[in-house]
């Protein structure tokens, strides 16, 4: 999270809805209402959670499924972080799935951000974390929310 910008939805007894989270992101609410409206054909629920660290909502895109044994497994695909004028997405990838990340059907943009991203400590895994103000990089954030979602079921 970029810490030069103030994160909103801080109050623990506030559960987000579109209401607050358009009146925190403002002009920046066209791009979440794009984002929400793709989860369904990629088959993925956001769900609110309390971030103890931060002090703050955050959600999580998560794709649910029924192994052919009927195990149900899910896995979490995003996290989005609200801040005050727009909002970030933050796709975790292993880092021995960075090759296919850039693969995938992105704009220059989106693959210097993989390329650049860091792993975190000693941790193999690294976040791609787009800062959106506009619908603009909603078709990025689809495209690797798919590519991870099939890499890492």
């Amino acid at each position: 999270m970029n810490k030069q910008h103030k994160l909103a939805l801080r109050e623990v007894s506030i559960t987000p809805t579109n209401h607050t989270v358009e009146q925190a992101i403002g002009n920046s609410y066209a791009a979440y209402e794009a984002l929400q409206a793709a989860l369904p054909s990629l088959d993925i629920t956001q769900e609110w959670q309390w971030y103890t660290p931060h002090k703050t909502w955050a959600a999580r895109g998560q794709h649910k499924w029924t192994t052919p044994r009927g195990t149900n497994k899910e896995k979490t695909l995003y996290w989005l972080h609200v801040f005050e004028g727009h909002f970030t997405v933050a796709v975790w990838f292993k880092e021995k799935n960075r090759i296919e990340a850039l693969k995938a059907d992105i704009s220059e943009k989106t693959r210097e951000l993989i390329t650049n991203a860091s792993t975190m400590g000693k941790l193999p895994t690294f976040p791609v974390e787009f800062e959106v103000t506009t619908a603009d990089c909603i078709p990025d954030i689809c495209t690797l929310i798919e590519c991870k979602k099939r890499l890492e079921k």
